[in-house]
């Protein structure tokens, strides 16, 4: 009975040394570098030089965008705006208010919907286009306290697009700035 004891006790310390021993090999083969500086880059609201390059600062002023956007693309771009707004005559408020005929209508004035006080704030104010543009392109930057999550359209001319498309939703469109 002794010997078979010595057996499994002998079974079980093998078995720990190999699963030791291969812990060590895997650790010495598969060693992590270890970073310069430990911790994790954020992303910050400052863009980067490589980022902010001439791109960003080229970017045309909406009225020179809008001499060459095609309301038929921007309604094409507004496929992820259906999920939280309509845009048709007399269309529902969702999670966000109807949007036909909003370009030139005051801001934050549909009736029944539940507007942010950011929103409410800038009552007195009409969406034109450059509004409307830097609206889309940013909502929270533009109006910092909105309740509206979408993070934008950061594409220039798609924003170009979907303010044109956004003005042939009326009875009368309005007249879009010129060049």
């Amino acid at each position: 009975m002794n010997i078979e004891a010595n057996k499994i006790a002998g079974a079980v310390l093998s078995t720990l040394l190999v699963v030791m021993g291969l812990n060590m090999v895997s650790g010495i083969v598969f060693a992590p570098k270890k970073p310069a500086v430990p911790g994790f880059d954020l992303p910050s609201d400052e863009p980067t030089t490589a980022a902010a390059g001439p791109a960003a600062a080229a970017e045309e002023p909406i009225a020179v965008r809008l001499a060459k956007a095609d309301p038929a693309r921007g309604e094409k771009a507004i496929g992820a705006c259906k999920a939280c707004h309509t845009f048709e005559k007399g269309g529902a408020n969702k999670v966000g208010p109807h949007l036909y005929d909003v370009y030139a209508r005051p801001k934050g004035s549909v009736a029944g919907f539940g507007y942010s006080a950011a929103m409410k704030s800038k009552s007195g104010e009409a969406w034109e286009a450059e509004q409307l543009d830097g609206f889309i392109k940013n909502p929270k930057a533009y109006l910092p306290g909105t309740s509206m999550a979408f993070a934008g359209v950061g594409k220039p001319d798609a924003r170009a697009d979907i303010v044109a498309y956004l003005n042939t939703l009326a009875d009368a469109p309005k007249p879009l700035p010129k060049p």
